[in-house]
């Protein structure tokens, strides 16, 4: 196998997850850019390598059984391993005005699907490339979560979180908490899993309302996708530092 280290950004054919790939690619990283649509996709790997990045094209639908199956089989042909799994892929749902989404009046079947890729499509994609993660030497997991899940800040009447978000933000929710119970199942193994927080960024998963840039909400994710042996896991980071569950 290749000493080149491999990752793979699920989500990266725009916004943060692409920033993710192309910080990991600027790194040194062979990066597999994940995403459904494949115009999006390839046009991402064609500018990524045109940045310098080994990048390639990994077909993947988080929310299906089988394209995660035939994302791991084409991963281990292109370098046998995964060194890091960034979980960057994610959906708010449809929101009223002001991006609200009322909990009184909230659509079942709207929680099932943020529900499907914010949290099942994460499990799904790590369970399914845990085999190629555990032949890596310093295998690292990175979910891309948000301070909205934070219960602490979501609690708490003197902090500024945002509009009601009763679908979006619980997922975060069950993200990290999701996130912390395979932090306890690989305890005493080298598998470092953290989430990720990358602030406010204007992209158009938001209506590019922000005052971070996708480079600036990128960062925090690639720390932590590059974390020495030893570092921490289980935890919840933004760019100041540990966010409160």
């Amino acid at each position: 196998m290749s000493e080149t280290k491999i990752a793979l950004v699920t989500g990266a054919n725009k916004g943060i997850g692409y920033e993710i790939a192309s910080g990991l690619g600027a790194l040194g990283y062979r990066v597999g850019v994940g995403a459904r649509d494949e115009a999006r996709r390839a046009s991402a790997v064609e500018k990524l390598r045109a940045g310098g990045a080994d990048a390639f094209g990994v077909p993947l639908d988080v929310t299906d059984d089988q394209s995660a199956i035939a994302a791991v089989e084409l991963i281990e042909r292109q370098g046998g391993r995964l060194d890091v799994l960034v979980n960057n892929a994610g959906i708010s749902g449809e929101t009223g005005p002001g991006w609200v989404q009322d909990p009184t009046t909230l659509d079942l079947d709207l929680v099932r699907t943020v529900v499907e890729t914010n949290v099942i499509g994460v499990i799904r994609v790590t369970n399914a490339m845990l085999p190629l993660l555990r032949r890596s030497t310093s295998p690292r997991i990175v979910n891309v979560s948000s301070s909205v899940g934070s219960l602490t800040r979501q609690a708490d009447p003197d902090t500024e979180i945002g509009p009601v978000m009763a679908a979006y933000a619980p997922s975060k929710s069950f993200l990290n908490a999701v996130t912390v119970q395979y932090a306890r199942q690989f305890a005493g193994t080298d598998i470092l899993i953290n989430a990720a927080c990358p602030g406010l960024v204007a992209t158009d998963f938001n209506g590019f309302h922000g005052p971070r840039t996708p480079e600036q909400g990128a960062a925090t994710a690639i720390r932590l996708a590059t974390l020495p042996d030893g570092g921490p896991t289980g935890s919840f980071f933004e760019d100041d530092g540990v966010i409160p569950w």
